[in-house]
């Protein structure tokens, strides 16, 4: 289950070209309403149709330290596909607006069924839309949506609902010079859980901005799972092969 649980925070991860020119978040900040930081978010959300990209993992937490490479492809509302690799495939993975696949030739098992899946192992329930987002650097709900407050916190227009939902607080934190997320964090302080979803470092590649290195750290009482991305490269709005189909043979993940 560790494979499967470094494949879902995978999901999480952004990618950018790390030969082009970085993007730094060196400028003043100035007092902006609430409305207009969400607008602006909003207005710089990904428009390309696809990804591809190659991908380095460092992965740690409270057993295990361990790196490998992730091959990720996306197709933009419609299907996000993984292959992990050390030497050998160790996962593969295909997720859809209403499916979530999962093998893995390493450990020789599978899933193949919804989103509880991820509810499982997140602790939240989730959706492809969400899990889109926080691949492109996107708050994870539509902060125009809802009425948000704002504050200017560490360099970044924090921006969090008006109304927090009963489970758990959500907070955004946008920065003030292109306007994609310096981080996004879930608290719930009910559970002493939080994850915390950080982009240090833009770069530009054909006008688009993606992180070109992503910090995520999960907390869940003493448990604790840290992992580093970086992009070794990143294509956009190419001909995708995604085809995924689940090894005879395999044993059936039960959650």
């Amino acid at each position: 289950m560790r494979y499967i649980t470094l494949l879902l925070i995978v999901f999480l991860s952004i990618t950018s070209c790390k030969s082009t020119k970085n993007v730094t978040s060196s400028t003043a900040i100035k007092e902006l309403s609430a409305r207009k930081v969400a607008k602006k978010h909003s207005s710089a959300n990904f428009d390309k149709e696809t990804v591809d990209a190659r991908l380095k993992v460092n992965y740690k937490d409270n057993r295990e330290n361990v790196g490998f490479s992730v091959r990720m492809k996306i197709k933009k509302d419609e299907v996000i596909w993984l292959k992990g690799s050390k030497m050998i495939t160790v996962f593969k993975a295909k997720i859809t607006p209403t499916r979530v696949q999962f093998y893995s030739p390493y450990k020789k098992n599978f899933f193949d069924g919804d989103f509880s899946m991820l509810k499982e192992l997140l602790g939240t329930d989730i959706n492809f839309q969400q899990l889109q987002n926080m691949l492109l650097g996107e708050a994870l709900v539509d902060v125009k949506s809802e009425r948000q407050e704002v504050a200017i916190h560490e360099n970044s227009y924090q921006l969090s609902p008006k109304n927090q939902s009963e489970l758990f607080d959500l907070f955004f934190y946008i920065n003030p010079l292109h306007f994609k997320l310096n981080k996004q964090s879930v608290i719930n302080p009910l559970k002493n859980q939080r994850l915390d979803i950080s982009y240090p470092k833009y770069s530009k590649k054909n006008s688009t901005l993606f992180p070109e290195k992503i910090n995520i750290q999960a907390k869940e009482n003493n448990k604790f799972t840290i992992i580093d991305i970086h992009t070794r490269s990143v294509e956009y709005n190419t001909k995708l092969n995604v085809d995924f189909t689940i090894p005879n043979g395999y044993k059936e993940i039960q959650l």
